[in-house]
């Protein structure tokens, strides 16, 4: 290979980790606030994924899981959660949204909430349905989202590509010297 080439090569592979689109996520996995908790007739498990933002957008996501108590009642199709978040740390508006069914299933559902700021929220989680209401109370620390940027990781990873591209470069230099 020539240097062109291995110029071409090492821009397109920076060309894309710099453009390549930004996802927005939680540097780890959701995770388990509640854990089949029993109200009314409801057998109840919230897991989240806490991230704060600071533009306003749903970066709190809620998943409401629910069984009947007893776990053989199945779980009627107009059945409806409410999370509401309510920052403890300091003063601020409650903010609540109504879930939706995640793949058409009734026993999970789905709600994203803004949460701006990092710091504890109270989440309340709401049931209403043909088998009553119930309600459960429960909390999480807000965060940010602590993966860097595509941008800031192209600069973390140009010291091992350009030492990868050495490498290979040495490589193709031995196996040339061999043949000759």
């Amino acid at each position: 290979m020539t240097r062109r080439m291995y110029a071409v090569a090492l821009a397109a592979i920076a060309g894309w980790l710099v453009c390549s689109t930004v996802t927005e996520a939680h540097s780890g996995p959701p995770f388990p606030i509640v854990s089949d908790r029993i109200a009314g007739a409801y057998r109840i498990s919230i897991w989240t994924d806490p991230d704060t933002t600071d533009d306003g957008t749903p970066g709190g996501q809620f998943w409401v899981v629910l069984e009947g108590a007893d776990r053989t009642s199945a779980v009627p199709a107009d059945t409806h959660a409410t999370v509401t978040i309510r920052p403890l740390d300091r003063e601020g508006s409650a903010r609540e949204g109504r879930t939706e069914p995640v793949d058409h299933a009734v026993t999970r559902q789905f709600v994203a909430l803004p949460m701006d700021h990092e710091g504890p929220f109270s989440v309340r989680v709401t049931i209403d349905g043909p088998l009553g209401r119930a309600s459960v109370d429960s909390q999480v620390d807000a965060t940010y989202d602590l993966r860097p940027s595509r941008g800031l990781l192209a600069v973390y990873l140009l010291p091992f590509v350009l030492l990868g591209a050495l490498w290979v470069k040495v490589l193709l230099r031995r196996r040339r010297r061999r043949q000759a």
